[in-house]
């Protein structure tokens, strides 16, 4: 599942948050915590001072038994853990504090200098203050000496107690209440961070998603049959923009979709003219076929009938037996079916309802060696076939062609014919040949032994009015309809040099669907 831009940019401005808030609160907690243990170290170094100071006055006064109580009363979780008292000569003389703080303290110190470092405790860090006794001697000898107006009785002073003090002060880190800061610190930053991706989202549906939503519910209205689309016009500029751009190439290719049913139109129309052009040249072609075979019968019909009127004669003036009226009767009746079946082959090559029938579904297939046999019976009887030799050669297992019967047989009639044209009266031959084509189908070659085809006329030999007969004896549309008839089946006819000298016309038709 994909997600939306809404979940997307959300995503990704989350990641982007993440990335800007993390470090930054890390680096905010870090500082917070850094400050704090800093000032944490300079208040421990301020109540070692004044620890130290205290109890260094308190020397002065107090012996060192009356001292103890004073070093324990500076103990405390907000204060020192550890103090240490020292001599002269810088020598540990008392201490006290918890156990593992009071043996951070040093056995010793210099003497005459004031100290502040950083140890380590079990607890963890602490700053240890030395303060010198030297640094409140003149305070200390001016309490110590004896007053004039004093009483004479009075005990003798108690001589000062020189030395220096030590003051341990934890500044470990979990003395240190960074926690509550940084967790404050924290819960901003997370409420911000939910802040901005609440305001994002709802800033991206109204401002993004609502207006794409609706660009997407026009473009499937459209899609559906609407025939303009409604931009919508809230949301940015651009997505408004978007909008109007969208509802102008929408108008536009309404227009352009009216243009081209327009011109669809048109192109069927004309397409059905030139079927109709190319119907009635295709009938015009076929009647001349079927004059020129007439004008060939005329005398293979003449001689039946002079014979058949002349048996008429015959039997009308009487005085036959039997048996003779019976065979004029059989003899006329053989010329009659004779003259009947070159007849009825003209009429079937002429006749237009079958084509009809052809063109109503989709184109029959057709037999090479039937529509063969038909055109040999319709050239057989012709005058100028008998002088010619016709050789055939027709393989057996030549396939169906994606050619109806009828329009397969003109082919070959106005190839046959043109061939009996170009032969020489005496010698002539012409050959058939149909075999299976090399990618199927069929290959038809009519080849004479004609003078041929010169080059001046073979490239243009299949165009419309184009012949090398005689003024008067060919219209130039017999190899133009072969080629239309040829073409729109899915083959191709052409022509080259034979074998004789003659010229082969060679016919690809593609084998029958199925």
């Amino acid at each position: 599942m994909r997600l939306g831009i809404r979940l997307q940019l959300l995503f990704a401005l989350g990641a982007l948050l993440v990335l800007a808030f993390v470090p930054l609160f890390f680096a905010v907690a870090n500082l917070t915590r850094a400050t704090m243990v800093g000032a944490r170290a300079s208040s421990a170094r301020a109540i070692g001072r004044a620890i130290a100071g205290h109890v260094a006055a308190a020397r002065a006064s107090r012996s060192a038994p009356e001292l103890s109580p004073l070093l324990e009363a500076q103990l405390g979780p907000d204060g020192a853990s550890a103090i240490g008292v020292y001599d002269a000569a810088g020598a540990l003389v008392d201490r006290a504090g918890e156990p593992d703080a009071a043996a951070a303290l040093p056995a010793s110190v210099e003497a005459g200098a004031e100290v502040l470092r950083t140890v380590r405790t079990a607890r963890g860090g602490a700053v240890l203050v030395v303060v010198p006794e030297h640094a409140r001697e003149p305070a200390a000898r001016a309490d110590a000496a004896p007053r004039a107006d004093a009483a004479p009785d009075a005990a003798p002073a108690r001589p000062p107690q020189v030395g220096s003090v030590a003051v341990l002060v934890p500044t470990d880190p979990s003395t240190v209440p960074a926690a509550p800061l940084v967790r404050i610190v924290a819960l901003y930053t997370g409420v911000v961070a939910l802040a901005l991706l609440v305001f994002a989202y709802i800033a991206m549906t109204r401002l993004v998603v609502r207006p794409v939503d609706a660009l997407s519910e026009a473009a499937r209205r459209v899609a559906g049959g609407a025939r303009d689309l409604e931009a919508p016009r809230a949301g940015a500029r651009e997505l408004a923009e978007l909008g109007a751009s969208l509802a102008h190439m929408t108008a536009r290719l309404r227009a352009d979709e009216e243009s081209l049913r327009a011109k669809i139109a048109e192109v069927e129309r004309y397409a059905a003219d030139l079927k109709s052009a190319q119907e009635r040249l295709v009938r015009s072609e076929r009647l001349a076929s079927v004059g020129r075979l007439a004008a060939g019968l005329a005398h293979e019909i003449g001689n039946p009938i002079a014979a058949i009127l002349g048996f008429q004669e015959l039997l009308l003036a009487g005085g036959l037996t039997p048996d003779e009226e019976r065979e004029f009767l059989e003899r006329m009746k053989r010329e009659t079916e004779r003259i009947h079946k070159i007849l009825r082959d003209l009429l079937d090559f002429a006749r237009p309802a079958a084509r009809g029938a052809e063109g109503a579904g989709e184109e029959p297939s057709g037999s090479v060696a039937e529509a063969l046999e038909d055109v040999v019976s319709l050239v057989s009887p012709q005058k100028a076939f008998r002088a010619v030799e016709l050789v055939r050669d027709v393989a057996p297992d030549v396939p169906p062609v994606q050619l109806s019967h009828g329009r397969l047989v003109q082919v070959l009639l106005n190839l046959l014919l043109n061939a009996a044209d170009a032969v020489p009266r005496a010698g002539g031959r012409v050959w058939v040949r149909a075999s299976r084509a090399a990618g199927g189908g069929a290959r038809i070659e009519v080849e004479d032994n004609g003078p041929g085809i010169a080059e001046a006329v073979r490239e243009t030999l299949f165009e419309p009015f184009i012949t090398t007969k005689e003024v008067g004896e060919g219209t130039g549309l017999g190899l133009a309809v072969c080629r239309g008839l040829v073409e729109a089946a899915g083959g191709a006819i052409g022509v080259e040099a034979g074998a004789e000298g003659g010229a082969r016309f060679v016919v690809q038709l593609p084998g029958a669907a199925g």
